[in-house]
């Protein structure tokens, strides 16, 4: 081999030594601090990039209110005894005539049992004829009966008997001990009563919610709420469905934290100091605590009122900036509330990102001498 050659050969794997250094690509979890700055709209991006004050938490932390319609809470009670279609009915109808119309030879009285109430809510009597039974109670139901038997039986007397039947029904599901198909009856005729008759909730009370349909209308409210303000405690209708979930909430935990992951609520309101506790808190090896990145799509209404300019009438994309080391930086992680959604970010130090740059650097340093020992035929 001649010495031009040789030379050549050093020259090349110089050259892909110095490729490698520059191309050296630096792991990390994600962006660094001056990168999501430079998400920005006021620089190259399109999200507001917020300090998070005690006027920042007081606006954004607007409650995420669950509640019942107007319309499911204004329904009155459910008359006890009121009769329903699916219910049945029988009666024991007295004559004052040896040989009644309805009673056999040997009796005065006549039995007639399982009358069961169609769903346009009739009944059919014998020589009464057909009688609307449903929205009536027992005792309204006898006078009617009675009034139509006595045109063709003097002075009969009537008794009529009610048995709950299947069309006056709830269903409760879900995070409850007994689900199943329910009727709707004097004890039972409000949304709480109804739920214990399932046997009660098989979930942490704490994140129980309640999600009520009838007909086309769906509403929730949390289970708490409907102990503590009684207008929540809504009167049951036929038909109703009743879901009890678990709070489905839930946000995610990225970057120099104990661990990664996606936290479900596991209470009404969480603060960003309970969610990072929630993942083992900041890694002190490698997290910068001025760094910490909330990452949320704001409602227009809070967006509007944060910025203080114009109105905005879609999500607008918001990034909620922690500075754990100011002054106020703790107590305002304290009040800043996570949402549903939020993504937490926290950034790396600098010093460790330079380390991690220089580690990177001297391996592939160590790689070009060995490229050039191995150029110059093994020798330095």
């Amino acid at each position: 081999m001649t010495a031009k050659t040789m030379t050549m050969g050093r020259r090349m794997a110089l050259f892909a030594a110095v490729a490698a250094i520059a191309s050296c690509a630096v792991s990390r979890d994600g962006p660094t601090k001056r990168e999501i700055y430079e998400g920005s709209v006021m620089r190259s991006g399109d999200a507001h990039v917020v300090l998070v004050t005690k006027r920042v938490s007081h606006a954004a932390n607007r409650p995420e209110s669950l509640g019942f319609s107007h319309a499911l809470r204004s329904g009155a009670l459910m008359g006890g005894d009121t009769i329903r279609p699916g219910d049945v009915i029988s009666l024991n109808v007295y004559e004052n005539v040896p040989e009644g119309l309805l009673a056999p030879e040997t009796a005065n009285n006549a039995i007639v049992e399982e009358l069961q109430v169609d769903d346009a809510g009739f009944i059919f009597v014998p020589y009464a004829g057909r009688i609307r039974a449903a929205g009536h109670t027992p005792d309204a139901l006898r006078r009617i009966l009675t009034s139509a038997l006595d045109e063709q039986t003097p002075d009969p007397q009537v008794v009529v008997a009610r048995a709950q039947g299947d069309g006056a029904t709830v269903s409760v599901t879900g995070g409850v001990t007994a689900q199943g198909v329910y009727p709707v009856g004097r004890a039972t005729n409000r949304l709480s009563s109804m739920i214990a008759t399932a046997g009660g909730i098989s979930i942490p009370l704490e994140t129980a919610q309640v999600l009520v349909t009838r007909g086309n209308r769906q509403d929730s409210a949390w289970l708490q709420d409907i102990f503590s303000n009684p207008s929540l405690d809504i009167a049951m209708r036929p038909g109703d469905r009743i879901l009890v979930r678990q709070d489905q909430r839930a946000f995610s935990v990225l970057g120099a934290t104990g661990t990664s992951n996606r936290v479900t609520f596991d209470s009404r309101q969480i603060s960003a100091i309970d969610a990072l506790a929630m993942v083992g808190g900041l890694d002190p090896l490698r997290a910068d605590p001025t760094g910490v990145f909330v990452f949320r799509d704001e409602v227009p209404e809070v967006a509007t009122e944060i910025l203080g300019i114009g109105k905005f009438v879609t999500d607008v994309r918001f990034v909620y900036v922690l500075d754990l080391t100011a002054p106020t930086g703790m107590f305002n992680a304290r009040d800043f509330k996570i949402r549903d959604g939020d993504t937490i970010f926290v950034t790396e130090a600098a010093s460790v990102l330079w380390a991690r740059q220089i580690s990177a650097l001297t391996g592939s340093l160590t790689a070009a001498g060995a490229a050039r020992r191995v150029a110059r035929g093994g020798t330095d």
